[in-house]
């Protein structure tokens, strides 16, 4: 994975991103774009500590341009978890009425117990995202949804919200500047990591890239890894397109869905960490093509992953060999 440094960075036109290096699971980023008198923050992270760091790095940002509005991409907990240090009078939290339904004490709690339990699924989050803590949180869910676009005024500058969920999850959202030339895209975009379809279909991801690939751009900021440009949007958009077709060939032969995922050579895409998404890529696929079979869980999904990492020898960072 590309090599790059705890944010804040400058975007150009008054945007700036919070990266937490090196995108891996967890690992999410945040972004802060600046209007007259006011700022909107970007998601928040997956507990206090890291959400706590961001808002102290971003402070003389927001000085004279306090958070306002609060976007959240989508709804999954490293990207809204730490909304409770954010909230607060005059402060709008919004996310698209798909994301919010998920965003739940509820499903905060479910997604906090992975930490705990006693398994290989437990086993496995502990070993890709040990570094971070999700408890304490009091769950801080959206002021405001809306579905389809949403046009904001932050400080008498537009900003674009567009919904292309049902993808990674049921109510992904692009966040656009059109005058800076700048999107936050969420968790249709990993780069240095294979991206990661719990909701799908594939194609919708593949749409979204599209979407992305058809803005006029400078900066892309993706939901994990370094900022990027067109060049990693096609990177993405190939990868799900390979995934795609190589597990429709394998349902198209009669393999089971065990067989077609441990099959698939990664080939031009093996430099990509978190391997172990295949397995949830390919689970996903298969559920598209055959509809009778019972849509999996997040617990089962992470059990397939679990079972491929452990049986691939991957190290925490889903690659073969050393890594922390």
């Amino acid at each position: 994975m590309t090599s790059y440094s705890n944010g804040p960075h400058d975007l150009g036109g008054d945007c700036h991103a919070w990266l937490l290096p090196e995108g891996h699971w967890g690992e999410s980023n945040t972004g802060l774009i600046r209007g007259d008198g006011e700022s909107l923050l970007v998601d928040t992270h997956l507990d206090l500590a890291h959400t706590t760091e961001m808002l102290a790095a971003f402070s003389p940002l927001t000085a004279g341009h306090p958070i306002r509005t609060v976007v959240n991409t989508h709804s999954d907990g490293d990207h809204w978890f730490g909304n409770q240090l954010v909230a607060g009078p005059g402060v709008d939290i919004i996310a698209s009425a798909a994301a919010a339904e998920l965003m739940t004490p509820t499903g905060a709690m479910e997604l906090a117990k992975l930490w705990h339990r006693e398994d290989q699924v437990g086993d496995f989050v502990r070993s890709v995202a040990g570094s971070f803590a999700p408890s304490g949180i009091t769950a801080t869910p959206p002021t405001h949804t809306f579905s389809g676009s949403l046009e904001l005024n932050i400080g008498g500058r537009q900003v674009r919200l567009t919904e292309v969920g049902p993808a990674h999850t049921p109510g992904d959202v692009l966040v656009y500047v059109p005058d800076a030339k700048v999107v936050f895209t969420g968790d249709i975009l990993f780069i240095g990591a294979a991206p990661l379809v719990w909701e799908g279909p594939l194609s919708r991801c593949i749409a979204a890239c599209d979407e992305i690939l058809d803005l006029e751009l400078v900066a892309i900021v993706p939901g994990h890894g370094p900022v990027t440009d067109k060049a990693g949007v096609q990177r993405v958009r190939d990868y799900l397109a390979y995934v795609e077709a190589e597990a429709t060939k394998r349902f198209e032969a009669g393999l089971s869905m065990e067989e077609a995922i441990a099959s698939i050579d990664l080939g031009a895409f093996a430099d990509m960490a978190e391997h172990e998404r295949i397995a949830a890529n390919v689970l996903n696929r298969y559920q598209e093509l055959d509809p009778t079979r019972p849509r999996a869980d997040r617990l089962e999904q992470f059990a397939h992953m679990a079972d491929f990492h452990r049986a691939a020898g991957l190290n925490s960072h889903g690659t073969i060999g050393e890594g922390a």
